[in-house]
Formats: structure tokens, sequence, C-alpha cells
């Protein structure tokens, strides 16, 4: 590379390319443009850089994993238009000779670890249009100067430590600047005049300081879109018209979001809402001392998609005329003094995800038409109001709810038997009501439930040992009933429980020791008079007696029988779980550049919460790439590993792909496909927060050279895969393709449960096997010939891919191998190695039969593989008409597992192999 003396371009970025940078590169002296931007490259910048390159304009090292002291010479690269080293591990300070880089236009230096004050020199940078800092350490004072640079566009210096105020008029000297972004700083001091910066469409000043008045010059910024003074101390001045801000919040016309939670704002709600612009889609004003009525005239922010007026001294009805808001989805209106019953209007909110009543004087019944939310609604909370009805049986029905709180209530009534529909429930509180009845034992059906609470009601008979079901359960709440019988066994299950109230019942007999058991004290177990166990419990110790032991056998061969298959069931499907725990209730963003989809209410998170979750997007922390982003191990503040997809949005269809995977991730339920916890969107920055799997891909199990797979452990990642695939296509109101089936999107957890991933290119279709052509991505290798030659995209090309995957499984081979290079492709080396009664010895893993031919073991082995390969041909047909359905490849591929552990062990049951971890 190093000859190529006359290369005035080289773009390599979005590649995999990994190492430090080649001397030879250096010696392109012509070169002006140089973009290695999202790579794996590390090792530091060489100072002489500009001495070698003396004629770049453009210097992009975005996204690699450079490290070292920015170089102190940069001020030599005379030419130097465009700097972007963001998302790197720089650190030290920034030279204060960058100043002299007079013709740069762009300088990006966020995400690193820069320490020290920003050098005032910056402000000398005359033809800067972009400077952005935001996510490092800097620390000390905004230099004025920075605000004398005519032509600067955008200025970022969020997620720092800078201090002090700013200056009186900073609009004058920047009439072009249109984003300045400064939050979670420690700046001080009023808000400044900004109406000079007339241009100015995102402000974010929140999460600091500042004091004082909003001052009523922002309204001269006519283009302003997002408003970001959230958590300050600023109120408003109401002493004359023309210093009351309120007085002309009309004349912000493209105003789309304000976020004023947590400023002491200290005024009523009606002469806040008199001028608000219709198009306001986002209105955050939770803790901000206000006072009053909603007034009825709030229907008239016909956008508005998120309404926070919680933690305030509202008072009065919730007024009917928010059912108008057909654009609504998150209403806040918790902690405050409202009145009246629930508006059967709000059922009219049909794209509603969040609804937070709680805390308030509420009365009557819960409106039985929220069942006509069943497809949107993720969040109810009705608790500490004065509710007094029934739980409507159409509650039940609202199948996609995450969290529900109708606790401190006076409800009365039985809990139905159809609380076992809500299958993706995570929270369920229904404490201090006045339920009665038996706790129906179809609750068993809540396989996502974290965290139960039926405390302070009248529930009467046993605690239903069905509750052994609740895999997922860590939090378990009965105390203060009228349960009576024994504490079931069958908790000894709930591996993750990790609190437990059983006080104040009228429970017997001994308390269980096994499981979680082991971790409690007699705390949970207070006031049961008649139950007994071990003295750390400060119990009676349980009587042995002769008269039992009938019983106790009987009792032990249940076990044997439906107790031990269960606890094997339960394991695996432990992990694959989500443990979905309801995050902070309000999260105000940010970085004040979001976008208002509907995907991101039902499930709010920030950019700085992923920033610390992962480490600042840390090497070290990066579990792989694809072709629509990168994979981040995180862990978020309640103590949940993760992992985080941050989507290449410079990629084309990067924002479909984000909003169509989280989309679609936030409505499928399924053990074997990864969920959704959470997502992030801004401007310039979109991801999804997915489950964790601690056991990485079947590509890495397949090709690591210290990992192994049994057969049985093979066929049952394949069991799962397939069943994943056959819900997409069949369990859904709609099918589902996913387009992109490969080792490397079937993950597995813990358990080797296998659960598949990435849905960025998958595509819904109109109904039925139908087919749609259009232009996707997809991989090769692994695409069925209709997909790559004409761009047909049907459930049937799902089938083809799962065929693929099956060989690749067994015969641990790529379907790009080089062996397939030329005329013999990887399906037509699986159909000739098939003999009538067997498969060619060379073809399958080397690891999964063994020596000994003539033994049993090897026979069921050669006949499982045998008809697993006929399987998987059977799914790779040439013709989409000729290729089965993955119902049909879901039942043969039982039949083929069930015959193999006949014959294997003489009809024994055989459970999954220990996991054998990487070395």
């Amino acid at each position: 590379m190093g000859s190529l003396d006359k290369l005035e371009n080289l773009f390599v970025q979005f590649n995999t390319l990994k190492g430090t940078l080649p001397v030879a590169l250096f010696n392109m002296s012509s070169l002006t443009s140089l973009a290695l931007h999202l790579n794996n490259l590390n090792g530091s910048i060489p100072d002489n850089v500009c001495q070698h390159l003396p004629r770049i304009q453009l210097l992009d090292l975005t996204d690699n994993k450079f490290s070292g002291p920015l170089p102190s010479k940069l001020w030599q690269c005379r030419e130097m238009q465009v700097l972007a080293l963001s998302s790197n591990k720089f650190s030290g300070s920034i030279p204060k000779n960058i100043g002299n880089l007079t013709q740069i236009t762009q300088l990006h230096l966020e995400l690193n670890n820069l320490t020290g004050a920003i050098p005032p020199e910056i402000g000398g940078l005359r033809s800067l249009e972009v400077f952005v800092v935001y996510g490092n350490n800097l620390n000390g004072l905004i230099p004025s100067t920075i605000f004398n640079m005519s032509m600067i566009r955008t200025i970022s210096l969020g997620l720092n430590q800078l201090s002090g105020s700013l200056p009186a008029n900073i609009g004058v000297g920047v009439p072009n600047l249109e984003k300045f972004v400064l939050p979670e700083n420690q700046v001080s001091g009023v808000i400044p005049n900004l109406s000079d910066a007339s241009k100015l469409t995102h402000l974010d000043m929140g999460r600091n300081s500042f004091t004082g008045f909003i001052p009523s010059t922002l309204c001269a910024l006519t283009n302003l879109q997002v408003l970001g003074l959230e958590m300050n101390t600023l109120t408003i001045d109401i002493s004359t018209p023309e210093a009351n801000i309120l007085s002309c919040l009309a004349n912000l016309r493209n105003l789309a979001a304000m976020y004023l939670t947590g400023n002491p704002l200290n005024v009523t709600v009606p002469v806040f809402f008199e001028n608000l612009s219709t198009s306001l889609q986002d209105l955050r004003l939770a803790l901000c001392n206000m006072r009053g009525e909603i007034p009825s005239e709030i229907s008239n922010l016909s956008s508005l998609a998120a309404l926070d007026l919680g933690y305030n001294h509202l008072s009065g009805p919730i007024p009917a005329s928010l059912g108008r808001l057909r654009n609504l989805q998150g209403l806040y209106l918790d902690e405050n003094k409202l009145q009246g019953y629930i508006p059967y209007e709000i059922c009219q909110l049909e794209n509603l995800v969040d609804l937070f009543l709680g805390v308030n004087q509420l009365f009557g019944s819960i409106p039985p038409c929220l069942g006509n939310l069943a497809t949107s609604l993720r969040s109810l909370s009705l608790e500490s109001n004065l509710l007094n009805s029934t739980i409507p049986s159409t509650l039940w029905e609202v199948a996609f709810i995450l969290h529900i709180n109708l606790s401190s209530n006076s409800l009365t009534g039985s809990l139905s038997d159809d609380t076992g529909k809500l299958k993706v429930v995570t929270d369920m509180d229904l404490s201090n009501n006045n339920l009665s009845g038996r706790i129906p034992s179809n609750i068993k059906g809540l396989k996502d439930l974290v965290n139960l609470s039926l405390a302070n009601n009248n529930f009467q008979g046993p605690i239903p040992s069905s509750f052994g079901d609740l895999v997922s359960l860590e939090i378990l709440d009965l105390s203060k009933n009228n349960l009576s019988g024994v504490i079931p066994k069958s908790l000894e299950r709930l591996l993750h429980l990790k609190y437990l109230n059983l006080s104040s019942n009228r429970l017997q007999g001994e308390v269980p020791t096994g499981g979680p058991f082991k971790n409690f004290s007699a705390q949970s177990f207070l006031s049961n008079d008649a139950l007994c166990g071990a003295p750390r419990l400060n119990m009676s110790p349980c009587k042995s007696s002769t008269k039992h032991k009938p019983r106790s056998r009987k009792v032990g061969l249940f076990i044997l029988k439906y107790i031990i298959p269960g606890i094997i069931s339960a394991i695996l499907l432990a992990v694959s779980i989500s443990m979905l725990i309801l995050h902070k209730k309000r999260s105000v963003p940010v970085v004040i550049e979001a976008t208002l989809s509907p995907q991101l209410l039902w499930r709010r998170v920030s950019h700085l919460e992923l920033l610390r979750a992962t480490n600042g997007f840390n090497e070290r922390n990066l579990l792989g790439s694809g072709g629509f982003g990168s994979v981040y191990k995180g862990t978020l503040s309640d103590g949940i590993d993760v992992a985080v997809k941050v989507f290449k949005l410079q990629l084309e269809g990067g924002f479909k792909s984000f909003d169509r995977e989280c989309e679609m991730l936030s409505k499928i339920r399924h053990r074997n496909l990864i969920k959704v916890i959470s997502c992030c969107s801004q401007t310039d920055f979109k991801a999804l927060v997915l489950n964790y799997m601690p056991n990485g891909s079947l590509e890495k199990w397949l090709y690591t050279e210290n990992s192994s797979l049994s057969i049985l452990q093979r066929m049952n990642i394949m069991v799962d895969v397939s069943l994943a695939l056959e819900y997409l296509h069949h369990g859904y109101s709609i099918p589902i393709v996913h387009c992109d089936l490969k080792p490397s999107n079937i993950l597995l957890d813990d358990d080797m449960v296998a659960h598949v991933a990435d849905f960025g290119i998958a595509k819904l279709l109109g109904g039925g096997d139908s087919m749609t052509q259009t232009m996707t991505l997809a991989t090769v290798g692994y695409m069925a010939p209709e997909y790559g030659m004409e761009g047909i995209v049907s459930t049937r090309g799902d089938v083809y891919s799962f065929g693929i995957v099956v060989m690749e499984t067994f015969t641990r081979r790529k379907p790009t191998d080089e062996m397939f290079v030329g005329e013999m492709n990887f399906k037509q080396w699986i159909t000739k190695s098939l003999l009538p009664d067997a498969i060619k010895d060379g073809v399958v893993d080397d690891n999964l039969l063994g020596t000994e031919q003539n033994d049993d073991d090897f026979v069921s082995k050669r006949d499982c593989l045998s008809s697993i390969m006929r399987l998987a041909l059977a799914c790779c047909a040439e013709s989409p008409e000729e290729r089965i359905s993955m119902k049909e490849a879901v039942a043969t591929l039982k039949k083929i597992k069930t015959k193999f552990l006949k014959d294997a062990a003489g009809g024994a049951l055989l459970n999954r192999p220990l996991v054998q971890h990487f070395n």
C-alpha cells in the first residue's frame, strides 16, 4: 500500500480490520481523505502523522479502539477540514494548538476518555461548523470564545463535568447555531439570552444547576423543535406579560418536545396550556409544583404522544376530552390530587402504551373498556386511589401488558381464572385491597412474572402448588391473608426467588428447606402458628411419625413422576424468560434529540444509561458486529445483564431496520426468541436492549477450538430453532419472515436453550404463506435461490435457511466453505453423501460418531444423522412449493429425537448434557 504514492482517497470503513495503523499508510503523501471508521483498529496515532500526510483533509477514525493521547502536532495538518476521532479510548487533554487548524469545519471527539478543560483556542476556528465532545470527562469552565464562531451549527458538550456559568448574550456571536446540547454537567447561573441564535432547533440544558427564570427571549427561537431544561431550579416570571414565557409560547410553532420536569415552576395548569403549539408531541412537566385543574382544552394539543403531569398538586377530574388525543401513547398523571371517575373516554386512546393514574383520589370502577387497549397497553398504574369495584374480566384480555399495579384501593371480588392469560406480564401488585376467594391455579401461566404481591387481602384456601411453575419469580408477597394448608414443596423450584413473605396467614406443616428457602429467615413466616421447621426459623421442630410414612411414600412417587420432570423443564426455561423489571417509571430524556416513535414509550431508556451500562461502549464489552450494527454486553442500573445492539445509522436502511426490529420484538413472545427489554432512539443513536445470552452463539460453539456439542445438544438446539420459526410463521396473527437465519443469529442461554435473534431484515406478510417481492439483505450461503436471484421473500425461504443451518450444525462446515466453490455446492455434497440407510464417512462432524462402528451407540447415531440430513434436504428443495413447512419440520425433528433417545438408551429419558463452557 505504501507504494501508492499518488492515492488521494482511501475509504475502508465498515470492515473488521484489526491491529495498529501500518507504517506504509504514512508513505502516501498525496492522501487527502482517510476513512477507517467502524473497524477494530487499535494503538495510538503517531505524533508526526501530519508530516507524513501533509495534504490530509479528512481523517475519520470513529468507532475503533485507538488509545493514548491526541497527537500534539495535529496543528501541522494545515488543510484538515474534518477530524473525527469519536468512540475510541483517547485520553489526556485536548491540545491547545488544535486551534491552529484554521480550515477545519467538523471536530468530533465524543465518547472518549478526554480530561481537562476545553481550550479557549477552539474559538479561533472560524470555519468550524460542528464541535462535539460529549461523553468525556472534561471539566472546568466553558470558554466564552466558542460562542464567537460565526459558522458554528452544532455545539455538543453533554455528559461531562463542565461548570461555571454561560455568557449573558451568547446568541450574538453564533447566528448559525442550530443545536446547543449541554445536558448532564454542572453548569450554573441563569439561562442566557439566545434570541440572536434564531436558527436554533435543539436546545438542551437539562440536568445542570441553572437557576432563575426561564427567559421569555426563548420565544424568539421560532425554529425551535426541542427544548430541554429538566432537573434544574428554574421558575417562571409572572411579574409582567413581557417577562412571562407562558404568554408567548404560541410563537414556538415548530416545538415538538418540551422537557421541564423537576423545576419549581409554581404556576397553574390552565395558564400553562393556553398558548402551547398544536405541533407539540412530547410534554414533560412532572415535579414542577403545578396546581389547578387540567383544562378540557388540552385536547387541542392533537399531536401529543406523551403527556407527563405527574408528581404535582393537580386537582379536579381527569377531563374526558383526553380521549380525543388519538396519538397519545404515554399518559402520566400519578402523584396528584385528582378526583372523580376514570373517564371511559381514555379507552379511545388506541395507541396508549403507559397509563399512570396512581396516588390520586379517584373512585368508582376500573373501566371495563380498558380491554379495548389489548394490543397497545404495556403498563397500568392505578395504585393508591379509592377504586371500589371488582377487577373487570376484560383486563385479563390485555395480552401484551407488562406491568399492573392496582394496590391500595378497595377492590373486591375474586381473582379470575383468566389471570393466567397475561403471558408476558412481569409485575403484578394487587396488595392492600379486599380481594377474596382462592388464588387461581391458572396463575402458573405467567411464566415471565418477576414480582407478585397479593398481600393484605382476604384470600383463602391453599397456596397453589402451580406457583412452582412461575420460574422467573423473584419477589412473592402473600402476607396478611387467610391462606391455609402447607407451603408447597414446588416453591423450591423458584431458583430466582429473592424475597418471600408468607407471614400472617394460617399455614401449617413443615417449611420447605430446598432451593431458595435456604436463604429465608423467620421474618418470611411470622404469625403462622402451625408451621414447623429448622431452629433458625424460631419454630417448633417438626414431629416425625410412622403414620405419615405411607403418605410420604406416595408423595415421593408423585415427586419422581411429576415434580422432577417439572424441575428440569423449569430450569431449561428459567434463563430464557425475560427478567423484565419495571424500570424507573419516568425517565426524562437526557439527550434531547429523541424521536417520538410508539416503540419508545412502552419501555424507555436513556442514552446515558446505556453508556454507563456498557462502560461507554467499551471494546471489552463488544460481543460482536453484524451488517446493521454492533452488540455490547452491559449491566443496567438494576443489575440485569443485557445485550445492547447499537445500529449503524450511516448504512442505508439503518433507521428502517431499527424501527422494524423494535416494533416486531416488542410484540413477539416465545421462549425461543430473543426478547426486547428496552430501546433507545435518537436522531444520531438507535439501540435495542435485549436479553443477554451468556453462552454466546451457535457459530462460536461450532467453530471454537475448545468447545464441543454432542448430537443431543445439537438436536435440542435445532428443535428450539424450529419451534421459534414455527411460531413466527404460524403462531402470530400474520406470518413473519426472519430472512437471515444463520448460526451467528442463534444464541444460547445458561441451559443451552437456543434463542433466535436479529430480526433486522424481517418482513411482515399480508397473510397466509403469500410471497412479497422486495429488496432485502440476507447472508450468502443461507438465502434461498429465489431470494438471491429475484428478491422474493416468503416463509419458505426461512425453511430453506433452516435446512442449511441444520446441515452446518451437524457437519461443522459452512455453506461458503472453499470446498464448495465451483460445481459442487453444500446441498449437493450432502445429497451425494447419503446412502440408503446411512451417511458416508467424513461428512458429519468427526466428534459425533466415534470410532466403534459395530456398537449400538454408533448405529443409533448414524441412523439419527442420516434422518436429520434427509430432513435438511427436504427443507432445501429448489422450488419453494416443494419445501416442507416449519410445522412439518418440527414434527419430523421431534420424531427423530425421540427415536434416537430410545435407541441410544433403551427407551430411558436422557436430559441435556452438562454445558461445556468456553475456555
